[in-house]
Protein backbone atom coordinates (compact mmCIF):
# COMPACT_ATOMS: atom_id res chain seq x y z
CA UNK A 1 0.00 0.00 0.00
CA UNK A 2 3.10 2.72 0.65
CA UNK A 3 4.43 1.74 -2.36
CA UNK A 4 0.80 2.52 -3.98
CA UNK A 5 0.92 5.64 -2.41
CA UNK A 6 4.37 6.98 -3.40
CA UNK A 7 3.92 5.81 -7.15
CA UNK A 8 0.55 8.27 -6.85
CA UNK A 9 2.46 11.21 -5.67
CA UNK A 10 5.39 10.30 -7.90
CA UNK A 11 3.10 10.50 -10.74
CA UNK A 12 1.31 13.62 -9.51
CA UNK A 13 4.64 15.58 -9.20
CA UNK A 14 5.74 14.96 -12.60
CA UNK A 15 1.97 15.60 -13.83
CA UNK A 16 2.36 19.26 -12.19
CA UNK A 17 6.01 19.39 -13.33
CA UNK A 18 5.00 19.01 -17.02
CA UNK A 19 2.14 21.23 -16.68
CA UNK A 20 4.73 23.85 -15.25
CA UNK A 21 7.14 23.47 -17.88
CA UNK A 22 4.15 23.63 -20.59
CA UNK A 23 2.92 27.50 -18.88
CA UNK A 24 6.17 28.51 -18.99
CA UNK A 25 6.99 27.85 -22.48
CA UNK A 26 3.78 28.96 -23.70
CA UNK A 27 4.35 32.52 -22.33
CA UNK A 28 7.62 32.70 -23.65
CA UNK A 29 9.00 36.29 -24.46
CA UNK A 30 11.51 34.85 -27.00
CA UNK A 31 11.75 35.36 -30.73
CA UNK A 32 12.50 32.42 -33.12
CA UNK A 33 16.16 33.38 -32.96
CA UNK A 34 16.19 32.83 -28.98
CA UNK A 35 16.62 36.22 -28.28
CA UNK A 36 14.33 38.55 -25.76
CA UNK A 37 11.53 40.44 -27.56
CA UNK A 38 11.52 44.40 -27.02
CA UNK A 39 7.88 44.05 -26.71
CA UNK A 40 8.11 43.18 -23.16
CA UNK A 41 9.44 46.77 -22.52
CA UNK A 42 6.80 49.58 -22.77
CA UNK A 43 9.09 52.52 -22.00
CA UNK A 44 8.09 56.27 -23.52
CA UNK A 45 10.72 57.91 -23.29
CA UNK A 46 14.10 56.05 -24.86
CA UNK A 47 18.00 56.94 -24.34
CA UNK A 48 17.92 59.12 -26.76
CA UNK A 49 15.71 61.03 -25.35
CA UNK A 50 12.89 61.27 -28.31
CA UNK A 51 9.77 59.65 -27.31
CA UNK A 52 7.35 57.09 -28.63
CA UNK A 53 4.23 57.61 -29.79
CA UNK A 54 2.29 57.06 -26.83
CA UNK A 55 1.37 60.33 -25.56
CA UNK A 56 2.10 60.75 -21.96
CA UNK A 57 1.09 62.62 -18.99
CA UNK A 58 3.77 64.72 -17.04
CA UNK A 59 3.28 66.64 -14.38
CA UNK A 60 5.84 69.37 -12.69
CA UNK A 61 5.16 70.49 -9.58
CA UNK A 62 6.05 74.67 -8.90
CA UNK A 63 7.72 73.91 -5.13
CA UNK A 64 7.70 70.31 -4.06
CA UNK A 65 8.55 71.23 0.02
CA UNK A 66 7.01 73.31 2.10
CA UNK A 67 8.18 74.97 5.91
CA UNK A 68 5.39 76.35 7.27
CA UNK A 69 8.01 77.63 10.12
CA UNK A 70 7.09 77.89 14.09
CA UNK A 71 3.81 76.97 14.91
CA UNK A 72 2.02 76.05 18.68
CA UNK A 73 0.75 72.81 19.38
CA UNK A 74 -2.26 72.03 18.02
CA UNK A 75 -2.52 74.54 15.67
CA UNK A 76 -4.22 73.56 12.19
CA UNK A 77 -2.18 75.15 9.02
CA UNK A 78 -2.74 74.52 5.04
CA UNK A 79 -0.58 74.43 1.87
CA UNK A 80 -1.07 74.16 -1.46
CA UNK A 81 0.93 72.50 -4.34
CA UNK A 82 0.26 73.84 -7.39
CA UNK A 83 1.04 71.53 -10.02
CA UNK A 84 0.54 71.34 -14.23
CA UNK A 85 0.51 69.05 -16.91
CA UNK A 86 3.30 69.56 -18.99
CA UNK A 87 2.46 65.97 -20.95
CA UNK A 88 0.55 65.12 -23.88
CA UNK A 89 -2.34 63.14 -22.55
CA UNK A 90 -5.17 63.56 -19.11
CA UNK A 91 -3.30 63.38 -16.30
CA UNK A 92 -4.84 61.01 -13.53
CA UNK A 93 -4.27 61.24 -10.21
CA UNK A 94 -5.28 57.99 -8.62
CA UNK A 95 -4.14 58.19 -5.12
CA UNK A 96 -2.26 60.85 -2.50
CA UNK A 97 -0.81 59.11 0.30
CA UNK A 98 0.58 60.88 3.51
CA UNK A 99 2.90 59.35 6.18
CA UNK A 100 0.55 60.51 8.99
CA UNK A 101 -2.63 60.27 9.82
CA UNK A 102 -2.05 64.30 11.32
CA UNK A 103 -2.39 65.06 7.42
CA UNK A 104 -5.14 65.02 4.94
CA UNK A 105 -4.62 65.66 1.40
CA UNK A 106 -7.33 66.97 -1.22
CA UNK A 107 -6.53 66.85 -4.77
CA UNK A 108 -8.26 66.74 -8.25
CA UNK A 109 -10.55 63.69 -8.85
CA UNK A 110 -11.56 64.68 -12.54
CA UNK A 111 -8.13 64.04 -15.52
CA UNK A 112 -6.23 67.32 -15.53
CA UNK A 113 -5.52 68.00 -19.61
CA UNK A 114 -2.29 68.92 -20.73
CA UNK A 115 -1.59 72.33 -20.20
CA UNK A 116 -3.94 72.77 -17.47
CA UNK A 117 -2.95 73.94 -13.71
CA UNK A 118 -4.28 72.33 -10.69
CA UNK A 119 -3.47 72.05 -6.96
CA UNK A 120 -3.04 69.21 -3.95
CA UNK A 121 -4.17 71.15 -0.43
CA UNK A 122 -2.67 69.43 2.58
CA UNK A 123 -3.73 70.46 5.97
CA UNK A 124 -1.27 69.26 9.07
CA UNK A 125 -2.97 69.44 12.36
CA UNK A 126 -0.04 69.64 15.03
CA UNK A 127 -1.88 68.50 17.86
CA UNK A 128 0.32 66.06 20.04
CA UNK A 129 3.83 67.27 17.81
CA UNK A 130 6.42 68.69 19.19
CA UNK A 131 10.11 69.94 18.15
CA UNK A 132 11.36 70.06 13.66
CA UNK A 133 8.32 67.57 12.44
CA UNK A 134 8.35 67.01 8.82
CA UNK A 135 5.93 64.78 7.19
CA UNK A 136 5.55 63.40 3.28
CA UNK A 137 2.72 63.35 0.96
CA UNK A 138 3.24 61.08 -1.84
CA UNK A 139 1.14 61.34 -5.31
CA UNK A 140 0.28 58.65 -7.25
CA UNK A 141 -0.45 59.30 -11.30
CA UNK A 142 -0.65 57.15 -14.54
CA UNK A 143 2.59 59.63 -15.28
CA UNK A 144 6.32 58.68 -15.95
CA UNK A 145 7.11 58.44 -12.87
CA UNK A 146 4.21 57.17 -11.31
CA UNK A 147 4.77 58.77 -8.50
CA UNK A 148 5.59 62.36 -6.78
CA UNK A 149 6.95 63.16 -3.25
CA UNK A 150 5.74 66.25 -1.49
CA UNK A 151 7.21 67.36 1.96
CA UNK A 152 6.01 69.56 4.87
CA UNK A 153 7.73 70.73 7.96
CA UNK A 154 6.92 73.18 11.00
CA UNK A 155 8.82 73.58 14.19
CA UNK A 156 6.39 72.69 16.85
CA UNK A 157 6.40 74.59 20.08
Amino acid sequence: MITCILNNMKKTHFIILVLCYLFITSCSTKKEDGKLSPEIVSNPATASGSKDEKAMPEFKFEVTRHHFGDMKEGEVVSFSFPFKNVGEADLVIMDVATSCGCTSPFWPKDPIKPGQESKIDVTFNSAGKSGMVSKTITVFTNAVPSSRVLTISAEVN
